[in-house]
């Protein structure tokens, strides 16, 4: 842990790990504002939203943030990183995460949970099926190593990011309950 506060964090991880969990609890703990990157990416019926970029160089230009390591290939990493003071990875087992998931998409499916612009999560019928842009738990399998793949590229191009990686939501949980608190004078 670096000997200060971040003021601008990235928590990377597989899908359904607790990226966004994770991510509001920083930023209550240490004031950040939480952008929650999947709200800026899907406009509404699950469309990519054109301010996406403008929307992350945005926010990213501003002095206090945390917020999901996502949309990579689509650009975000170009924009977000060099900025980013901080890099936590969730690299919890696969068994963990897809727990995690699956709890996650039955409960927003049931309840119908509004998500981003108007998007709810699909029918349940959805996670049978075998595109994994239409199906969540495929869209995990698809991509179970990509930060195992990705992160050692991210860190050699970004040498002002600290890495905390943890390997499981206990782990997570001590860490966090180590951090310091930010306090404003």
């Amino acid at each position: 842990m670096p000997a200060r506060v971040p003021d601008r964090v990235l928590i990377a991880g597989l899908t359904g790990s607790g990226k966004t969990t994770l991510a509001r609890r920083l930023a209550d703990r240490w004031q950040l504002t939480h952008v929650e990157i999947d709200a800026l990416f899907h406009g509404p019926n699950w469309t990519p939203r054109s301010e996406f970029l403008d929307d992350v160089a945005g926010f990213a230009a501003t002095e206090r943030w945390v917020t999901e390591w996502q949309y990579t290939s689509k650009g975000a990493g170009e924009i977000l990183e060099p900025r980013a003071e901080l890099a936590v990875w969730l690299d919890y087992p696969w068994r963990v995460a897809r727990r995690r998931l699956i709890r996650r998409t039955l409960s927003r499916s049931l309840r119908r949970t509004e998500l981003w612009n108007g998007n709810r999560e699909g029918s349940l019928l959805r996670l049978v099926s075998r595109d994994p842009e239409e199906n969540i738990l495929a869209w995990q399998r698809k991509t179970r190593n990509a930060w195992r793949e990705r992160m050692p590229d991210a860190l050699a191009r970004n040498p002002q990011l600290t890495l905390v990686r943890l390997s499981s939501p206990a782990e997570t949980e001590a860490w966090f309950a180590a951090l310091p608190v930010r306090v404003e004078r």
